[in-house]
């Protein structure tokens, strides 16, 4: 799987309530949910970005609650990829589960700079800034948490194996 878009660049400890604010907690809807994605921190971050683009963070994005609707919220606005020096445990899992692609990488967020354009290997773990011809290595995903993220995410995964089987 490769992304390519621009990188939105956000500090250090994200929290899942900046990434999507409890007062929208109320749905799943991907839609929804993306069209308020990082509001608190930028008002207008959804309205800005185009499908595909990359947020490139610093560490422990993520923390906070556990809730599944943060990595929801961010692919519902057309994010296509977080990459981040480090992830919050909890929201690492989540974002694969709904089949959001994340890459940690301790050397390419702080050399990335906005609105740099991104190209990215998830196969490969290979980014690519194609604004000055960096690149950078990262660690792939085991082969079956990158068929859960090829596939959309955990239940998709599920039902794909189900129908193999059938």
């Amino acid at each position: 799987m490769k992304c390519k878009g621009r990188a939105w660049k956000f500090g250090d400890n994200i929290n899942t309530d900046e990434i999507i604010a409890a007062r929208y907690l109320n749905t799943f809807d991907e839609k929804e949910l993306g069209a308020h994605c990082m509001e608190d921190i930028d008002p207008e971050f959804p309205k800005k970005i185009a499908r595909g683009d990359i947020i490139v963070a610093g560490k422990n994005f993520g923390c906070g609650s556990s809730r599944e609707h943060a990595p929801i919220a961010i692919k519902g606005c057309g994010i296509s990829c977080v990459v981040a020096e480090s992830f919050a445990r909890i929201f690492y899992r989540n974002a694969i589960n709904i089949g959001l692609p994340i890459l940690a990488s301790r050397e390419a967020p702080a050399l990335i700079g906005a609105q740099d354009l991104l190209e990215i290997d998830l196969a490969q773990g290979r980014i690519i800034n194609q604004a000055n011809g960096s690149r950078y290595a990262t660690d792939t995903f085991p082969p079956f948490m990158q068929e859960i993220v090829d596939c959309g995410g955990l239940i998709a995964w599920v039902k794909k194996r189900r129908l193999q089987r059938a």
